[in-house]
């Protein structure tokens, strides 16, 4: 594996729609539900609301396979016995995943770290949460209706500013003092680089792939999609540069609602801190809550 590839971990409800599964497993226990892996391991399990990712993710790789750009690591809480399900399914569906932890109900974030994952993806909050005081980015996979994007080749990810790419700190100084001090703490600090938030590492990564391919043949495009607006957009500007990190799009709302702009972005998975703003997401594209920062210190 080269350095500075991407590296994805992902859990199995993530990628594949197992809600029949679980619910079996909720209304009959372990036995039955190991039973019914069993007895339906032949039958291929449909997408989940992370599938178009991946798809898009491994699609990055060349045909020199022992040198990707990405890699995706499923990690379960299925036993090896009840995950052959899940790994006949990643065959049939043509996804190269070869690496796999499955760990019989225990929560498997520990397996992150081991494996260089820039980027955790999961159903269970528990374990995002764990991986988020890792260092790593990590989110929450919502719910969604919404399919594959089949609008663009191209791979689409959106981001969320404060306490996603950035720190919480300007986030913390509107929770506790309002929109007034927020607005002139950001004027008197505009030349002042932000922080780092917990995806600011998996958008370098990102910066990094984007720059081995051609100039004009770039497959993927990444996006900002933030309720600041001027005069608050400054600071976030002359952060990015700072960092030497490039955004194809930013787009500054105001505290409009954020779906249907990312909607119009076509992305793949969109990543916010804020419930209010993930709601508004799902109804539109894949969308991945991080339970980090002032925003969720108060939830369950």
């Amino acid at each position: 594996m080269l350095d500075k590839s991407l590296v994805v971990a992902i859990s199995s409800r993530a990628l594949f729609d197992l809600d029949e599964s679980h619910r079996v497993y909720e209304e009959k226990g372990t036995a039955a539900y190991c039973s019914y892996q069993v007895e339906n391991e032949d039958v291929v399990l449909e997408p989940g609301a992370a599938f178009s990712l991946v798809q898009k993710l491994l699609a990055l790789n060349s045909t020199d396979l022992d040198h990707p750009r990405v890699e995706v690591i499923l990690l379960s809480r299925n036993s090896s016995d009840t995950g052959l399900r899940v790994f006949n399914s990643i065959q049939q569906h043509n996804l190269a995943i070869s690496r796999a932890v499955f760990t019989s109900g225990n929560s498997p974030y520990r397996y992150v770290a081991p494996f260089g994952a820039n980027l955790f993806l999961s159903t269970n909050v528990e374990d995002v949460r764990k991986a988020l005081d890792a260092g790593i980015a990590a989110a929450t996979i919502l719910p969604s209706n919404i399919g594959s994007n089949k609008n663009s080749n191209e791979l689409r990810i959106a981001f969320d500013g404060d306490a996603v790419l950035f720190s919480d700190d300007s986030e913390r100084i509107y929770k506790e003092k309002g929109l007034t001090a927020f607005t002139e703490n950001e004027k008197d600090t505009a030349k002042s680089p932000l922080s780092g938030g917990p995806f600011k590492d998996f958008l370098q990564v990102l910066n990094h792939l984007q720059t081995d391919f051609p100039e004009k043949n770039v497959p993927i495009r990444t996006a900002l999609v933030t309720a600041r607006s001027a005069p608050a957009h400054e600071r976030v500007i002359r952060t990015l540069r700072e960092w030497g990190i490039r955004i194809d799009e930013a787009i500054f709302l105001g505290g409009m609602p954020k779906g249907p702009f990312l909607k119009a972005f076509g992305a793949d998975i969109f990543f916010d801190d804020q419930q209010g703003h993930c709601d508004s997401a799902r109804e539109h594209v894949a969308t991945g809550h991080v339970p980090h920062g002032v925003a969720n210190e108060n939830s369950d």
